[in-house]
C-alpha cells in the first residue's frame, strides 16, 4: 500500500449536505477498494488565485489515504467527470 493524499476544490454554491455527500462518496470509493482513509481535512470556503469555471471562491478538501495505484487512477477518473469539483490534485507521500 502507498500513501497518497488528494486536494480538491468544491464549487460554492454546494450546500453543507452536498459537500458532505461529495466528501463520504471518495471516502467509500477508497475503502471500497482496499484502501484506507487515514485523515481528511475541510477548509472553510476560500479565494482562487485566478477564476476556475466562473468561480472566484470554493471549498478545499484535503483527504490523506493509503491505497493501491488502481485506487489512485480510479479516483482521479472519477473527480474528472463530477461536475462540483473545479479542480484535484493527487500526491504520493514519500514518508
Amino acid at each position: 500500500m502507498r500513501q497518497y493524499e488528494v486536494m480538491y476544490i468544491l464549487a460554492p454554491t454546494l450546500s453543507a449536505e452536498e459537500q458532505t455527500a461529495l466528501v463520504d462518496r471518495f471516502s467509500e470509493l477508497v475503502n471500497s477498494m482496499g484502501g484506507s482513509v487515514e485523515k481528511t481535512d475541510r477548509w472553510e470556503r476560500q479565494g482562487l488565485a485566478y477564476e476556475i469555471k466562473k468561480f472566484r471562491d470554493g471549498y478545499y478538501v484535503v483527504m490523506q489515504f493509503l491505497g493501491d495505484p488502481a485506487l489512485d487512477a480510479e479516483m482521479d477518473r472519477q473527480m474528472k467527470i463530477a461536475e462540483p469539483i473545479l479542480r484535484h490534485m493527487i500526491l504520493r507521500r514519500d514518508e
